[in-house]
């Protein structure tokens, strides 16, 4: 039975293997303990009954007003778990805590190169809201989606009108 709970400290040990994918981005130890420490219910794990780590989302709750919203950074399931349903479960779990916080959408940004997570998360209710240009560091640079999913708060769903035209990283607010 898969087990989905808090990742803790200790896990920082032993989630290496699920980051080995090309398209997975890694971070440095403090970035991933700031997310434990400021937004813990955002950072869930899912673990094999042998006590193995399948796959984890890291996110973050940020802005304001109408912008308040639930933010993936990091979703990653291993190799050996995919096709399972385990990015899906991770994903409603991060989806219901925002709508917790009364948010009025859930983002996350893609590579325009990865069409298994695109259509994952398409298949999953989000659109593509934009395109942001040069995101992904690299040689060369890649273009990255912000993909939305409005929430129960975004009556009107004003928060997922495509924009027409792509922008800069530094325009993000």
């Amino acid at each position: 039975m898969t087990t989905l709970r808090p990742f803790t400290c200790d896990d920082m040990f032993r989630f290496n293997f699920v980051n080995l994918d090309p398209l997975t981005e890694t971070y440095g130890l403090t970035f991933y303990l700031q997310y434990m420490a400021h937004w813990p219910e955002y950072f869930q794990l899912t673990e094999a009954p042998g006590g193995e780590i399948m796959g984890y989302i890291m996110g973050k709750a940020e802005g304001h007003a109408a912008n308040w919203h639930g933010h993936v950074t990091a979703l990653s399931v291993a190799p050996d778990y995919r096709r399972l349903g385990l990015a899906a479960k991770l994903m409603f779990g991060l989806e219901e805590i925002s709508e917790k916080k009364q948010a009025y959408f859930v983002d996350l940004f893609v590579r325009v190169s990865n069409t298994v997570a695109i259509n994952m998360y398409k298949n999953l209710g989000y659109i593509i809201y934009r395109t942001v240009l040069e995101y992904y560091s690299g040689s060369p640079d890649e273009d990255a989606y912000d993909m939305r999913k409005s929430l129960s708060r975004d009556v009107d769903k004003l928060s997922v009108v495509p924009l027409t035209h792509p922008v800069r990283p530094e325009d993000i607010e």
